[in-house]
């Protein structure tokens, strides 16, 4: 695919897939770290019960839906974050300076909840609409283990939709957009292979379905980024600071130059793990 052809799909559907663009060996030292990240190996994570140094590696992953921030306890996530054959095309869709602000390790073993329609641009504002997800796929997705599915185009009209909770066991206890003008039927399953990435724009709708293989899991890395032109006022300013000032500064320099770089860095977020139903739903 040429970078004309990758910027007028992503424009025009909001998504568009990288078609193995992580080797089968890249994928092979992801997958053996999201063990060690489990187990706790690397550090951490607040919220996560204590490790059973008897537990196989499949039933330490199995207590995990998602954890949020694994780069940062894991250099190799944290290098994944710059992956040339993401940043490449993540500077066709965004533009040449690109900062990184969040990376999320999905785990979804069989059973395990998906998550309902949202966007992403409502969760993580940008100033500049230019939030732009890679949803790396650690195992082949498929509509059977929980698949991401899209509403294509859905991004265009540049509407933020309101979200409320729900109690809809089959998604996880994050909230739901309600009130556009889509339904199911609109929808398109994005299967993809273990090393292909999803790109998706901020504002396009999507959704996952449960696992409801038999046994397995489906396992994906999602890293969010934005242009590093824009503020990002993703969390409460300090007292006195304009909300119109505001920026989040956890983040990481993927491409180009940051022209905010003279604001200096901070350690704001640590690792925790998104409850699901069974342990608890986590509002915060």
């Amino acid at each position: 695919m040429t970078n004309t052809d990758l910027k007028s799909r992503y424009d025009r559907d909001g998504y568009v897939v990288l078609d193995q663009a992580l080797s089968t060996g890249e994928v092979a030292k992801l997958v053996e770290e999201a063990v060690r990240i489990c187990r706790r190996d690397l550090g951490e994570i607040d919220g996560a019960l204590p490790v059973d140094p008897a537990q196989t590696d499949d039933d330490a992953l199995r207590r995990f839906l998602c954890i949020h921030y694994p780069h940062k306890i894991s250099e190799l996530m944290a290098a994944t974050m710059r992956h040339p054959a993401i940043v490449s095309a993540l500077t066709q869709v965004i533009g040449p300076d690109v900062k990184a602000m969040q990376s999320m390790l999905f785990i979804k073993a069989e059973g395990k909840p998906g998550q309902a329609w949202h966007q992403d641009e409502m969760l993580i504002p940008t100033r500049d609409r230019s939030l732009t997800g890679a949803w790396i796929a650690l195992d082949d997705a498929t509509t059977e283990n929980g698949c991401l599915w899209v509403l294509p185009g859905s991004q265009r009209p540049g509407v933020l939709y309101p979200n409320r909770e729900h109690d809809d066991p089959q998604y996880d206890c994050t909230v739901q957009s309600y009130g556009f003008p889509y339904d199911d039927a609109d929808a398109v399953p994005v299967e993809i292979e273990a090393g292909s990435v999803l790109l998706f724009n901020g504002y396009l709708l999507h959704k996952s379905l449960p696992n409801t293989g038999r046994h397995g899991f489906r396992r994906a890395l999602v890293n969010h980024y934005m242009s590093a032109e824009s503020l990002l006022p993703w969390s409460v300013p300090a007292e006195g600071t304009p909300m119109a000032q505001a920026d989040f500064r956890d983040v990481v320099l993927v491409a180009g130059t940051d022209p905010y770089e003279y604001k200096g860095l901070e350690e704001v977020r640590r690792p925790r793990i998104r409850p699901d139903r069974d342990g608890g739903c986590d509002r915060g």
